[in-house]
């Protein structure tokens, strides 16, 4: 079971959830990119594409509300199969939807993912179980591990958003249609993840007791809550589909263009995360979101004013370098700081106000650019990610943990 992905000292028992992240991550790549120019396709303007964008992210964040208030009735194991089993089924009612209103419902239930980073149901589940399979530089080599496989494939996944109009030009098929047909896919490995979770460890009777609510932690874990809110709300501003929005908007770019550029981007992400738990263990899990935070979003807000595209791409590879390091030291952080019986409830219910939060941005942004405010939701979002990596940092200074 591919034990070569698991860091040294990481169970077994985590392979089958990194593969599964890595072909998610795949599907989400390819996703993010098509999404805005199948909506456009359809007749659909820039709002619309922010509303479905929010419908998406909204629908995310309140089943994972139902997981962190009901889902210790039923073993992850379970629900995870059931989220593969979604997944299948939202690609192939997206292909077979034409109207925006059966559109919005299938964005709402379903588990398409517009942005860079996971934000469905699948991630507390797999953060919990992921937790207990390592401790120590371990867990956070292993939350690396994961960060690294969802960055590197969702990379190769925007590259596939070409493949639309290579089926156009190689099969003659309509553009919609091909289109259409990377859906097909989404919803092809949506049940491909699902096989592989049956091969999950079956759960012993014991594991059926009910984990601890937050207790000591309660207040520690409402104030990332907080704090991660406003980093989400930030981010929805530009999820990757608002993203292309503007770079297909602003510099005309096609959508073969732009999936490079989210491939290479892509994989300047993943190069992050190999540096990102050395880095923790030189100068701690806070210093590294934070540190590495800030100077991604300068980047963002000066692409927002350069003048033309090879600049804006540029400052936008140096972002992605930068704005992604955070993501396995801010795991690994908030399972440090908690006690481990309630590393589940910790992460849906700081998961949870994220999504929350990042849902409402996407409409916000897609009724700027409707409005010609093409800089707005950039400078925004990097506005807002500074404010909380000062935040953060003030907030938790005095609780630096190593890695």
């Amino acid at each position: 079971m591919s034990l070569w992905l698991l860091p040294r000292g990481a169970h077994p028992s985590a392979s089958p959830l990194l593969l599964g992240r890595a072909l998610r991550a795949f599907a989400d790549g390819f996703v993010a990119v098509l999404l805005p120019a199948y909506l456009i396709a359809l007749g659909l303007g820039n709002w619309e594409v922010g509303v479905l964008a929010t419908a998406t992210l909204l629908g995310s964040a309140l089943a994972t509300l139902a997981i962190g208030a009901c889902g210790h009735r039923v073993h992850h194991g379970y629900l995870l199969s059931a989220a593969a089993l979604l997944m299948g089924a939202t690609g192939f009612a997206f292909a077979l939807a034409s109207t925006f209103w059966p559109l919005l419902l299938v964005a709402f239930v379903g588990t398409l993912n517009p942005s860079a980073g996971d934000v469905s149901l699948f991630l507390p589940l797999e953060h919990a179980r992921i937790a207990e399979a390592a401790d120590g530089d371990a867990r956070t080599a292993l939350f690396a591990r994961y960060s690294l496989m969802g960055s590197l494939l969702s990379a190769f996944g925007a590259l596939a958003a070409a493949l639309p109009g290579l089926l156009t030009t190689w099969i003659g098929l309509v553009p919609l249609d091909a289109l259409r047909s990377m859906f097909v896919l989404y919803g092809l490995i949506g049940f491909t993840v699902w096989m592989l979770y049956r091969k999950l460890p079956q759960p012993h009777e014991e594991e059926h007791k009910a984990p601890a609510r937050l207790g000591p932690s309660r207040k520690i874990v409402i104030r990332l809550a907080m704090l991660f809110s406003v980093d989400s709300f930030a981010g929805g501003l530009v999820v990757n589909a608002l993203l292309a929005l503007w770079l297909f908007q602003r510099f005309d770019m096609s959508v073969a263009s732009a999936g490079q550029f989210f491939f290479w981007s892509g994989l300047c992400s993943a190069a992050s995360q190999l540096a990102a738990p050395r880095l923790a263990r030189r100068i701690g899990l806070l210093n590294t979101m934070v540190f590495t935070h800030i100077p991604a979003s300068v980047c963002l807000i000066a692409a927002a004013f350069v003048p033309n595209l090879p600049i804006a791409l540029a400052l936008l590879m140096v972002r992605s370098l930068l704005s992604q390091m955070d993501v396995p030291a801010r795991s690994a952080f908030v399972m440090t700081v908690v006690t481990p019986s309630e590393r589940a409830a910790a992460a849906s219910f700081t998961l949870v106000p994220k999504s929350l939060a990042s849902a409402a941005a996407p409409t916000i942004g897609g009724a700027l650019f409707a409005a010609g405010m093409l800089a707005a939701p950039l400078v925004a979002c990097g506005v807002l990610k500074i404010s909380y990596d000062i935040a953060i940092w003030q907030a938790f200074r005095k609780h630096q943990l190593p890695a």
